[in-house]
């Protein structure tokens, strides 16, 4: 009976320190990525868009450490500069599409009936035009920039944290604590705000941050595009685009933003699972 409950407890430990491990390491990754961009905000290497041509295309640690593009900009510079637009980028739309969307979720669980079904048909709308579809009749009415994509991925969140809250608020709805509040007379809205809000807004984080993994995503595809940010203003996405007829002589340049991208993906998906079982002790059980 010993090993057996030795062994339970062995993994029982393996299993909550697995759990904790995902938490740091994403907030470990997003951590460092947040501070690259600030950083870039003071100092980078080089100007990222100065241009020497003299020293075009060369590769890393023969002229700087990233090496340089076909117009002699140095990568490591565009790539911190690019990380400060791409993480502001989505973490703006995300905030944004949450916050109108989380709205909206709890307004139709609390009003519910025609409110209810016409929010759904709405996001079934807007999940029909997926969000490159959107910047590109955005951008030929406001043309290619910040504004285009951010505008592009919130509306394409609004519906998908609508979904989410209004799923989650109903569940709070039914529950003892608020049918206690509805027969002490409190009103839908003060209901909503000082009982549902608050026993959902912990599912509203996590799922925000694990959005922030396809924002990011979703920015590389504008810019990639040409419907993100507008040159000489560096963006993984772009210099994705760039480094398309380079790839047999310059393959780096493809390379490192393709990994920037991939990192920043990680590490916001394993802090969103990180914080699912942190916050959600259902979660955190083997």
């Amino acid at each position: 009976m010993a090993p057996v409950v030795s062994s339970a407890f062995a993994s029982r430990i393996v299993f909550k320190l697995s759990r904790r491990m995902n938490l740091v390491c994403g907030a470990v990754i997003i951590g460092l990525l947040i501070a690259v961009a600030l950083l870039s905000l003071v100092w980078t290497p080089l100007p990222p868009a100065k241009m020497q041509i003299i020293h075009k295309l060369q590769p890393p640690l023969a002229f700087g450490l990233l090496g340089t593009d076909q117009f002699g900009r140095d990568v490591l510079s565009m790539l911190m500069a690019g990380c400060w637009n791409s993480l502001s980028i989505a973490i703006t739309a995300v905030a944004v599409g949450g916050t109108l969307g989380s709205i909206a979720g709890i307004s139709a669980a609390a009003i519910r009936g025609l409110f209810e079904a016409l929010l759904m048909r709405i996001c079934d709308v807007i999940f029909a035009l997926p969000p490159i579809l959107s910047a590109m009749v955005l951008g030929a009415f406001l043309g290619p920039g910040r504004f285009t994509a951010i505008t592009a991925i919130a509306v394409f969140m609004i519906p998908v944290f609508a979904r989410v809250t209004l799923a989650t608020s109903l569940q709070a709805w039914s529950r003892d604590y608020v049918m206690a509040a509805r027969a002490l007379g409190n009103t839908r809205l003060s209901i909503s705000l000082r009982h549902v809000l608050p026993n959902i807004i912990s599912q509203i984080i996590v799922h925000g941050t694990i959005q922030l993994g396809l924002a990011i995503l979703t920015e590389a595809g504008l810019s990639f595009l040409g419907l993100g940010m507008a040159p000489p203003a560096p963006s993984w996405g772009r210099m994705l685009a760039d480094a398309q007829t380079y790839l047999a002589l310059a393959p780096w340049l493809a390379i490192l933003p393709g990994l920037a991208i991939a990192l920043a993906v990680f590490g916001f998906n394993m802090l969103g699972d990180g914080l699912r079982d942190l916050l959600d002790p259902r979660e955190a059980r083997p």
